[in-house]
C-alpha cells in the first residue's frame, strides 16, 4: 500500500474569528484531492470554532499538548481535553517551541508518548539550524531528536514526521528537492534500523519550510516526501493548491 499523502496547515499565532471562518469556508468549498489527508492547526483559542465549522474529512490539530493528564498546569491543554473536543491531532517538537521555549528532546518525547497513548495523532517536527547543516550534522541532529521519541514510543503508526530545516522556516528559503529527499531518505533508513522495515515503509515523512504553491509539485515527486507541513501559505487560498500537489 502506498503511503497516503498528508498536508498539514500550521496557522501558528495567526488568525481571528473572522479570518479563520473565512479559511474554513474556503476549504469546505474547495475541491481537494480525496487521496490527501488534510489537517489544520489553528491557535488553541480557535480549535473548537474550527472543528465546529469545518466539514467532515478534514481534521484539526492542536499546536501543543502537555504530558500530564490534568492538574495545576496553567496555560496547558491535556490529551483528554483535546479528545473531548474532537481534536484528533497535535503538533509537537516544532523548532519554534524547541528554541524559544527551550523544549528539550526528552520533553517532546514525553508529550509524544502521552498523546499517542491517549489516542491523539502526532505531527512530530524535527530539523537542523543553518550552522548544523553547514557543519554536516543534519542527519545526526534529526536522528537524535527522533531517537528520544523512539526510546519511549514503539508504535509509530499514529506519528507523522515533519522534517523542517530551521533555516527554511518562514525565510522564503527552501531546501532543494535533492536536499529534502536526502534527509527524508536518511530518516526512513533510521526508522528501518530502529523500528523495523514495516514502520519504515508505512511512516509518513513530510517536508516543511517555506512550502508554497510554486514549489510543492516538484517536492511531491520525490520518493520519500509524503506531504507537507505548511506555515504561512496555509492562511491563504493557495493552500488548496498545495493539498492538490499530487492531483
Amino acid at each position: 500500500m502506498p503511503r497516503q499523502f498528508f498536508v498539514g496547515g500550521n496557522f501558528k499565532m495567526n488568525g481571528t474569528i473572522e479570518s479563520i471562518k473565512g479559511i474554513v469556508k474556503h476549504l469546505n468549498e474547495a475541491k481537494c484531492d480525496s487521496n490527501t489527508e488534510v489537517v489544520i492547526s489553528p491557535p488553541a483559542l480557535y480549535l473548537l470554532l474550527t472543528r465546529e465549522h469545518l466539514r467532515p474529512g478534514i481534521e484539526v490539530a492542536a499546536q501543543n499538548v502537555f504530558d500530564k493528564p490534568n492538574g495545576a498546569f496553567t496555560g496547558e491543554i491535556s490529551v483528554e481535553q483535546l479528545k473531548d473536543s474532537n481534536i484528533t491531532w497535535t503538533l509537537l517538537g516544532h523548532s519554534e517551541r524547541r528554541t524559544i521555549l527551550q523544549e528539550s528532546d526528552d520533553f517532546v518525547a514525553r508529550k509524544t508518548k502521552t498523546a499517542i497513548d491517549g489516542g491523539v495523532g502526532v505531527i512530530l517536527c524535527c530539523g537542523e539550524t543553518l550552522e548544523q547543516r553547514e557543519a554536516n550534522k543534519t542527519t545526526e541532529v534529526v536522528v537524535n531528536q527522533l531517537a528520544s521519541v523512539a526510546k519511549v514510543v514503539k508504535d509509530w503508526s499514529k506519528i507523522v514526521i515533519a522534517y523542517e530545516p530551521i533555516w527554511a522556516i518562514g525565510t522564503g528559503k527552501v531546501a532543494t528537492t535533492e536536499q529534502a529527499q536526502e534527509v527524508h531518505a536518511a530518516i526512513r533508513s533510521w526508522i528501518g534500523k530502529e523500528l523495523g522495515n514495516e514502520a519504515a515503509e508505512k511512516t509518513r515523512i513530510i517536508y516543511g519550510g517555506s512550502v508554497s504553491e510554486k514549489n510543492c509539485r516538484d517536492l511531491a515527486k520525490e520518493n520519500d516526501i509524503d506531504g507537507f507541513l505548511v506555515g504561512g501559505a496555509s492562511l491563504k487560498p493557495a493552500f488548496v493548491d498545495i493539498i492538490n500537489a499530487r492531483a
